[in-house]
């Protein structure tokens, strides 16, 4: 099974926008949330990375903090 991709992330952030082109031109599905406008998910990314930065990506349990494109291809298998 496709471990579940998820992006907090908010509309100005270029390296934000530079994860989801990413996902899509891979053919990734991923659940995105704009914590600058949904506090409970701002919140629950606080809690998982100890950071307030975006983007936080989740795949599966692993966390990363910024768009580690090394790291988020390893954890999905992309060469």
């Amino acid at each position: 099974m496709e471990a579940k991709v998820v992006v907090y992330s908010t509309p100005t952030c270029p390296w934000c926008k530079r994860a989801k082109d990413y996902f899509k031109t891979n053919g990734i599905s991923f659940k995105d949330y704009d914590v600058s406008k949904d506090k409970e998910k701002a919140d629950e990314m606080v809690k998982k990375s100890g950071q307030m930065g975006v983007p936080v990506i989740t795949i599966g349990s692993n966390v990363i903090v910024g768009f580690d494109k090394n790291r988020i291809d390893s954890l999905l298998g992309i060469r």
